[in-house]
Formats: C-alpha cells, structure tokens, sequence
C-alpha cells in the first residue's frame, strides 16, 4: 500500500474514528486515503481550530486527539493549539505535511520547520525520512502521547515519502530507549506520607489537572473519605472531586476564593497531587503554604521541587498512588480543622452584587443548577473562564474544559466541536466573551455544516474585559481593550443558519436558555454585560 494509506490505516488500528483537519497540497495523498476510510473527517474552518477540537475530544474521551494540516502555513497556524494542549498535558497526534524531502531546506513554497519550530512545547515529534518506517513512527507517536505525563506528538511526513509504496505491518509493542516513565509510587515514599498525615494536624489535599488526565477521581474520592482530608484544587483541577463532597473546600490562586487561600496558609501539610505548582496557583513562592510540609504526587519528576521545596517526593501515577495510600491511610483529627474552615468560608464569602444587564455569575449559577450531571462545559479565557470556574458546580458526571497553562483565547468553541462529536449524547456549553469569541467564530460553520447541536453563551462587554479589569486596578485609565465596533453576534449567528438570541438582563436569559435546551440546533445567546464587571 501507499504510505499515504498506512497512515490512514494506523489510526484505524490506533481505534481513532474521527479526525479533525484542513488540507492542503501536501498532504493531498492523505487525504486521499481519508476518503476511501470510514475514518471520519471534520473539516475546520483554520487550523488552529482543528487541535483544540481534538483537544475537547481527548479531554471528553480520555483517548488521543488526531488532527491533520498541510505544510508551512497551515503546520504554523497550529502552532497555539499544540502548545496549548502542551501546557495542559493533553495527548494529541498531530500530522503535518511536509515539501518533498528533496526540497526541504530550500525554502520552496509552503516550506516551513515545523518540528524544529514546535520542538519546545511537543512531547516529541518526528521528520518522517522512510516511508517504512511510518507504523513503527505512528505507534511510538501514540503511545508517547498517551503515556506519562500525556502529551502532543506531532509526525511531519514530506509529500514524496506519502506516495511510496510499503508493506504494511503494525508493530504489536512499543520499546522506547530511554523512555520508561514511572507510574508506580515507591513503598518506602508512600509510607512516609502515611506517617505524617497521621501526626498532621490541619492537612489539605491540593488536587490539579494530573487527577483527571490519569482518570482517578474514584480514586481522590475514597481518600478522601478514609482520610477525612479537605480538598482545594488548581484551575485544570476543576472537575477532580464532587463539589458535594462534605470536604470540598474550593479553588485556589490568584483567582480562587479567599477562604480557600486561607486554608492553604493555614495547612500544617499539604499534600499536592497531579499539581504542578503554577505562578496562577501559588500566588507567590514565599507565602504560599509557607507552615506546611509539602507532599508532592505527580508523573512527571521535573515538576517535583521546580517550585515548591518538597518534604516528601513521590513520582507515579496519581491512581496507582492514591490507591495504594487508601490501603494504609490512618486518618488524622480533623474535626476542629474543618470547623475553622467552615467559619472562614461563611466569613469570607462574597455576595453576587445586583446589577441592571446580565451578571455572568447569576448565569453561571442559574446554567449550574439547571443542568442535569452529564454535561460538558467549555470556556475561554479571561474573565469568563474564572466565571465559569467560580460558579459552576462540578457534580456527577460533569466537565469543564479550559485552556489553563497557556491562556488561549478562542479555544472554547472549537473544544467544544470536539467534545460535542467525541460524545453526542451529552449536553455541550460553551462560554466565551466577546473577544475570544472573535478569535474562532468562524467555527460557526463548521457547527452549522455537521450539526452540532451545542449552546454559545456569549458575554459580550465589548472589550477585552480581564485586561480593562487589570488595567482598572493598577492604572488610572484604560487603553487598547475597548471594542467600539462589535458585529451583530445575533445576525452573524443566523447568517450561519444557528439559532441565536439577545438578553439583556437576568431575567430575560432564563426563559432563553431553557429555549436553548429544548431546541434541537445549535444555539447562540448573547448577553449584554457590564463593561466594568468585575471577577469576583
């Protein structure tokens, strides 16, 4: 077969059945093997759409996000998407193509490095040089991705190399030189965190994105309930534990609430787990549990000690840890522990202020409680992903998908394309504002052409509200964040054949979105926010 047609072939035997992608002339013969697949095929309306598709179908599924874009401009308009899902530590395959291998370095058209260009925020990537080589390539670039502190792998495979013609076979195993990653927590490090945890007086569970990328929120679960241990979580750790959990506590950071910071300073032991310690959670090195040991539970041994100094390491996989500790656990006295918290989150708790357009906090709440347990939720970046992160509910079956470690705006529709085709049977929510919105509207078509019955929830405060936020508190003006000329999101919608409505207050946005869920297209509400609103 071509080599081209071996590609196609190793997803199938990867069981990828969707792919997300934009072609062009270089990677025309893979198309072509596409076409005669049953492998299906979402085309995009810009490249970078298509990774952070195929990051909302990895995040929804827990399996490998596949995307496919030609050479030079199409390879770097993805270049955000891969570091995104980077930063986030989720698994994609990206195939690039690539000019003729006799051309490259030539700068022919459409020629561009792109495994040099990505080397620094792709877990690996490959220049493919043989075409016999492509299934041995493509089964090293899934399971590097998906094993360890998961990842993007990115193969880059020149023209000529698609059209030779190979014998196809499919190596059964992976036996990587050097890469050996660590998922089994070492005895004598379990041990010593048993031991002081049962001396602790007010310890505290950190949890971050690593619990859910390695699935073990059962797991976190039942520590927490052998252990009696409250639980505060990172922004990507949203979504690790039952907010209805008795010792749930909330988000931490520079955003987080303030009696979850506060519980932090106090904790005599903090136990992070699949946390890597960002400048967003810690609010500052120097003050940040600055009593506690810290116990640090994660994949990846780079991120132990890169920030915190750490009392007791332990390198593993965040289930296979936790299920050994909830072998031995002897649980501390945390009974006045968790009185103090209670009395702090009850003093320090922030009323929702009145206000005459739409609050985005009213909103989120209202969506929260109306939704049942299996529902995903996307949201962009600024100031309404902390919205979203602040005040919907994680209970059930619940998810919420963000970029976190890069900050992407723009990739709240796009994801939520993915997590919508990835699981159809689940209501999907995006939320963006009127910024990210803009970055990735175009998108639209790619719902109205395959259907895809999502809700938009745009908060339209006509600028670039979290930058106005910050520019508010440290400046004495604001510059360069107020859009003065926004398009009619409501027409822009139907020209798109989208349902789609305006509000213009709290009240009028109820009766909208139960409009929205009851209808079966897609559906875009837009809602006129306070240009000054604050986060919090």
């Amino acid at each position: 077969m071509k080599a081209a047609e071996a590609v196609i072939q190793c997803l199938k035997e990867e069981n990828v059945n969707t792919v997300f992608g934009y072609p062009g002339a270089a990677v025309v013969p893979i198309y072509e093997a596409l076409r005669k697949s049953d492998v299906k095929h979402i085309l995009v309306r810009q490249e970078q759409a298509a990774g952070h598709a195929a990051s909302g179908y990895a995040r929804s599924t827990g399996k490998v996000g596949v995307c496919i874009v030609t050479s030079g401009p199409g390879a770097s308009n993805l270049i955000t998407a891969v570091a995104a899902a980077y930063m986030d530590s989720i698994p994609l395959v990206i195939i690039t193509g690539q000019v003729k291998s006799t051309l490259i370095g030539r700068d022919v058209f459409q020629e561009l490095d792109i495994t040099g260009a990505t080397e620094s925020f792709t877990k690996y990537n490959f220049l493919v040089k043989d075409a016999k080589s492509i299934p041995k390539t493509m089964k090293e670039a899934f399971y590097i991705a998906d094993t360890g502190r998961k990842g993007p792998v990115l193969v880059d495979i020149p023209m000529d190399i698609m059209e030779e013609d190979i014998d196809f076979e499919y190596p059964e195993s992976v036996n990587i030189r050097g890469y050996k990653p660590t998922v089994k927590g070492h005895f004598g490090q379990i041990k010593k965190i048993i031991d002081r945890i049962k001396i602790s007086q007010r310890p505290l569970i950190c949890a971050g994105g690593g619990v859910i990328l390695a699935n073990a929120q059962k797991e976190l679960e039942q520590f927490v309930r052998k252990s009696h241990i409250p639980v505060v979580h990172t922004l990507m750790g949203k979504g690790c534990i039952n907010e209805n959990n008795d010792y749930y506590v909330g988000l931490i950071g520079t955003h987080g609430f303030a009696y979850a910071n506060k519980v932090v300073q106090n904790a005599d032991v903090l136990i992070l787990i699949g946390a890597r310690a960002s400048d967003r959670t810690i609010c500052g090195v120097k003050n940040f549990a600055k009593d506690a040991d810290v116990i640090h539970i994660d994949i990846d041994p780079a991120e132990i000690g890169k920030i915190l100094n750490t009392y007791i390491p332990v390198v593993g996989d965040c289930g296979n840890v936790l299920s050994d500790l909830n072998k031995e656990i002897v649980p501390p006295q945390t009974e006045k522990w968790m009185k103090e918290i209670k009395n702090w989150k009850k003093d320090l708790h922030i009323e929702r202020k009145p206000t005459d357009k739409v609050n985005p906090k009213y909103v989120l709440q209202t969506v929260s409680d109306i939704l049942g347990e299996d529902v995903i939720l996307t949201a962009d970046v600024g100031q309404n992903q902390l919205w979203c992160a602040r005040n919907f509910k994680i209970t059930g079956n619940r998810k919420i998908l963000t970029s976190g470690g890069l900050g992407t705006m723009g990739y709240s529709l796009p994801a939520a394309i993915g997590a919508k085709i990835a699981c159809p049977d689940k209501r999907v929510i995006a939320f963006a504002g009127d910024g990210g919105f803009q970055m990735s509207l175009f998108e639209l078509g790619t719902v109205a052409e395959n259907n895809i019955n999502i809700i938009i929830v745009l908060f339209n405060n006509s600028g670039l509200g979290m930058v106005r936020e910050i520019q508010d508190n440290k400046y004495p003006g604001e510059f360069g964040v107020n859009f003065k000329t926004n398009p009619d999101f409501v027409k822009l919608a139907e020209a798109y054949g989208l349902m789609a409505k305006r509000v213009e207050n709290d009240s009028e946005f109820n009766g909208v979105f139960k409009e929205a869920l009851n209808s079966n297209r897609a559906f875009l509400i837009e809602c006129i926010v306070d240009p000054h609103e604050k986060t919090f």
